[in-house]
């Protein structure tokens, strides 16, 4: 299999939400511009300009890119935040099942 270049990245919108995408190309500055200049009018983050790069990560292999992409899709509000903060006790405590905010709060999570 040929080496790609794709990353997997996450917005702030000017709303407060977080938007997740992939690009293909080396230069992710691009697609940032692209973002805040409305190259794609019906996009997610159109309405919600500006937005701001939080974080990203590089794949050099597309089926990882997407399985990574779809599996932060999936995660809460606080478990991204703990991502972009790049807090590994707390990503920690939230893959745990059945855990609750309340208890990173309280010192409780920790193992």
């Amino acid at each position: 299999m040929s080496e790609v270049t794709v990353w997997i990245y996450m917005l702030r919108c000017a709303d407060g939400s977080y938007y997740i995408g992939k690009y293909q190309g080396d230069d992710l500055e691009t697609r940032l511009w692209e973002h805040n200049n409305g190259t794609y009018p019906e996009a997610y983050t159109a309405k919600r300009l500006p937005v701001e790069m939080v974080w990203s990560e590089w794949f050099s292999r597309f089926d990882d890119a997407v399985a990574c992409e779809r599996k932060l899709k999936g995660w809460s509000r606080a478990k991204k935040e703990a991502l972009i903060r790049g807090d590994e006790v707390a990503l920690k405590a939230f893959s745990k099942r059945g855990f609750r905010p309340s208890r990173l709060k309280s010192g409780k999570a920790s193992s």
